[in-house]
């Protein structure tokens, strides 16, 4: 079995936190000595995990990425689709927010948003299953943990998955340029999965489709757009903001 990498302070130590028994081995560049790295060793002894020392370039050679002088080898995130969603929905309060990412392929904006999806308390991050970011060692760093704290769910029909959310009573929220609502005049404190497309292409026809409303971050400068990372950032915060009013 292939064993994931994840790598960098937040990362390993939510790893251990939430996830302990997913660890394999974990790797500490020798020389480092602190309170974050205590800690992450504390919790690797807590959990049984075997810990080795290892060279600063040693482990630049294993990772592709920054990663702050650790490193843990974990067995692989189970991959959650249609069957695993719907039992989460299940469980959730009466007005879940859920996160959409329609195309998003570059598994930094992955991470970037999942991250906020935490921050934002969002219950799940829903995706394509082809054409979209995978769940790998980059975007893993990149979500600083939130990675293992919202689960991302990759569906095989993303249309027919927004049109059963529906059915249950979830609005689904579109972001488009060329909307004429703006996400500061729009009730979004209801059961809600927002929407966020690709950078430049946007959300596919089908999704565009499905949506109940379409609403856009307005923009006073030249820049036309934002990257889709710092928008799903925008637009979560105004939902979290409305639902604490």
């Amino acid at each position: 079995m292939k064993l994931d990498q994840v790598f960098g302070i937040h990362a390993v130590t939510t790893l251990l936190n939430r996830d302990p028994e997913r660890v394999k081995r974990l790797f500490i560049v020798q020389g480092r000595v602190d309170p974050k790295v205590e800690k992450i060793l504390a919790l690797a002894a807590q959990a049984g995990v075997h810990v080795e020392s290892i060279s600063k370039h040693r482990l630049d050679e294993r990772v592709d990425g920054v990663h702050q002088g650790v490193l843990a080898e974990a067995k692989p995130l189970p991959i959650l689709g249609d069957k695993e969603l719907f039992k989460l929905m299940d469980e959730v309060d009466q007005t879940p927010l859920l996160l959409v990412l329609d195309g998003v392929t570059d598994p930094h904006n992955l991470g970037a948003c999942l991250r906020t999806a935490d921050a934002a308390g969002v219950a799940a991050v829903i995706a394509p299953r082809d054409k979209s970011a995978p769940l790998n060692a980059t975007a893993i760093k990149v979500a600083c943990g939130a990675a293992d704290a919202v689960p991302y769910f990759q569906v095989t029909n993303l249309a027919r998955t927004l049109n059963q959310l529906q059915e249950r009573g979830v609005w689904i929220v579109g972001t488009a340029g060329e909307a004429k609502g703006s996400i500061y005049q729009t009730d979004l404190t209801g059961p809600l999965a927002l929407v966020m497309g690709a950078e430049g292409k946007g959300m596919r026809r089908l999704t565009r489709e499905q949506c109940d409303l379409l609403i856009k971050i307005p923009m006073a400068g030249e820049v036309s757009s934002l990257n889709v990372s710092v928008a799903t950032g925008v637009t979560l915060f105004e939902i979290v903001r409305q639902r604490s009013n």
